[in-house]
């Protein structure tokens, strides 16, 4: 058994972001993370909100697996550096570049002097060509500082709701490629 930890971006995922679909396909074998801050971010309130949704997922048995999007990345990042929970796999998709022109001057006080940092458990990251928020250049250098395998999606902008991705069968794909049976 699999329990997923969403950890969506600035003001959480909308009701068509795939994210949301993936959590509603999983039912109770999703937590979705729940910062007080969601609008303007700080780093220890979200490390913080994905360290209590981990020990809600992993209180219903089985792995727990992180699924992160954009600046969740981050936070998934950095709770896996602070927590050190073993081999934790973490899909990460779409993580801006903290140092990029786009990054969210909302997240900038506490996440922009973030490094990459390898993670301690098999990481994916998913990046699209042309995600305003990070180029191809970025994604890779985040995901080799990651330790982690990195995939273009093509050119789907930052594969948010905006993107068109629906259910998103091929993240879902890659997402199983990184948990295994």
């Amino acid at each position: 058994m699999v329990a997923y930890v969403i950890i969506p971006g600035i003001d959480g995922s909308d009701d068509r972001h795939w994210q949301s679909r993936w959590e509603r396909a999983w039912g109770d074998a999703a937590v979705r993370i729940a910062p007080r801050s969601w609008t303007r971010p700080e780093l220890r309130d979200w490390v913080g909100a994905v360290q209590a949704a981990h020990d809600a997922a992993a209180a219903r048995g089985g792995r727990v697996v992180l699924v992160a999007h954009s600046l969740g990345c981050w936070a998934a990042a950095e709770w896996l550096a602070q927590a050190r929970p073993g081999r934790v796999p973490a899909f990460l998709a779409a993580p801006p570049d903290p140092r990029g022109p786009a990054f969210p001057a909302a997240a900038a006080p506490t996440f922009v002097e973030l490094t990459a940092r390898p993670l301690s458990g098999p990481a994916l990251v998913v990046a699209s060509d042309d995600d305003p928020y990070g180029d191809a250049t970025a994604s890779a250098a985040l995901a080799a500082g990651w330790g982690a395998r990195r995939h273009s999606a093509g050119a789907h902008g930052h594969l948010n709701s905006a993107s068109g991705l629906g259910d998103w069968p091929a993240g879902r794909e890659l997402l199983d490629s990184l948990v295994g049976p």
